[in-house]
């Protein structure tokens, strides 16, 4: 009935987090926590309150579980092999272990053993401080993965933190590579190289748990953590040729074989004091003119003096604004059919033939549109081009007018047409 109570005070002591009308119960990704309480019960117990407390208790806590021979531990030998702990303060821990469910009392053997959830708190917590070097967060993760496979349990979950870690170190190292400095790339690279090992590792262990592809959401994990993989792969090429670019425009000082970049360099391993003496005696709190430019001076010195008090020998007004002039209208796409029959007709023809013969067709937009291409016929400008004007400039044709004078037609919308001849070359 305690448990029961203590369970609907945590409800109700959760439940105070939400928006009203919303329920812990609806929120899906809450459930696999809630049912892992007795897990949770058993870290608040390790990591609640301060931290030489939490010290103490993981330090029990692993001396009970490094003796794997004889795991049964009598209250006795517990304060023998804690006598440098205060008696009141080690019986304190050892009942708070017991109640939380980290340790068991067998009470038929009077004796102290780790409880199967206490074994994981402590196996867990022995692989993480394996790992606590920067970029082996990558080798924790890999690990928990292999461990799953090797039990037949892959967790998509898992899955999403090696990806989620992958990612980031992939955008670490590409903002340094456009930073493009030199110190963020070479920093980049080395970070690369410290988390190489790692990075192979996790590609063994992807592909170790292909077998497992069968679950939909392994699978597309599975595929973008390769793909991130491959990515970091080719980024020791990518730093390597930002480098080979920021060496091409490095400035060298003199024949002394020194580069900007090396001074640099040298002066971030200074200290501060070491910089202050640096700069003795080289800042001036006031310009020496011995570094100045005479014909820069004279520049400056005539904008200061004359043409910043006579603003307006600089004021040129703009020219008023003016309507823009109408583009002519371009032939449309509707009239390359027209050109192409009129092409093949102009090819065609056996003989010199009269302008008011050929030109006129359908109505006046089609015989004008007809009458304006024969100047292109002949043209030497218009046929190096390509498309069918250009084939209508290469034609074996020529057109002949005679100035002045009109020839009546009266068909096809045209009342007289410029007398004149199309001819064969």
């Amino acid at each position: 009935m305690n448990g029961g109570s203590a369970d609907n005070t945590a409800d109700t002591r959760l439940q105070d987090f939400f928006r009203p009308g919303y329920e812990a119960a609806d929120v899906a990704a809450l459930q696999p926590l809630l049912q892992s309480r007795d897990a949770l019960a058993a870290l608040m117990t390790v990591f609640h309150g301060t931290e030489s407390a939490v010290v103490i208790r993981l330090l029990i806590l692993r001396e009970v579980a490094a003796r794997g021979d004889q795991p049964h531990w009598q209250p006795n030998e517990l304060r023998e092999r804690f006598a440098y702990l205060d008696p009141a303060k080690l019986e304190n821990v050892l009942q708070r272990l017991r109640e939380n469910s980290l340790l068991q009392w067998e009470s038929e053997l009077a004796v102290y053993q780790l409880s199967p959830l206490g074994r994981m708190v402590v196996t867990a917590l022995s692989t993480l401080l394996k790992f606590d070097d920067q970029g082996e967060e990558l080798g924790y993760i890999a690990g928990q993965i292999a461990a799953g496979s090797a039990i037949g349990k892959v967790d998509a979950e898992v899955l999403q933190h090696l990806l989620s870690r992958l990612n980031e170190l992939h955008g670490e190292l590409e903002q340094a590579v456009l930073s493009r400095s030199e110190r963020r790339i070479r920093a980049a690279e080395g970070r690369l190289e410290r988390v190489w090992e790692w990075i192979e590792k996790s590609i063994g262990v992807i592909d170790s748990v292909k077998e497992y592809l069968d679950d939909p959401d392994v699978q597309d994990v599975a595929y973008r953590i390769a793909r991130v993989q491959s990515t970091l792969l080719s980024m020791s090429s990518v730093f390597q040729r930002e480098l080979n670019k920021l060496e091409s425009q490095r400035v060298h000082l003199g024949t002394s074989g020194l580069s900007s970049a090396d001074l640099s360099a040298w002066l971030r391993s200074r200290s501060v004091a070491e910089l202050g003496l640096l700069a003795d005696e080289a800042v001036s709190v006031l310009p020496r003119h011995a570094f100045l430019l005479g014909d820069l001076l004279l520049d400056v010195a005539e904008y200061e003096l004359i043409d910043k008090v006579r603003p307006e020998r600089l004021d040129t007004p703009l020219p008023p604004a003016v309507e823009n002039a109408e583009a002519p209208d371009l032939p449309n796409e509707e009239q390359a059919p027209q050109l192409l029959e009129w092409l093949a007709e102009l090819g065609e023809l056996p003989e010199a033939m009269d302008v008011e013969q050929c030109v006129p067709h359908r109505d006046f937009e089609h015989s004008s549109y007809r009458y304006s291409l024969l100047s292109l016929l002949g043209d030497p400008e218009s046929a190096t081009l390509t498309g069918p004007t250009a084939d209508l400039a290469r034609l074996p044709r020529r057109w002949q007018i005679a100035e002045g004078e009109l020839t009546t037609v009266n068909r096809a919308g045209v009342g007289r047409i410029s007398a004149g001849r199309v001819e064969p070359t």
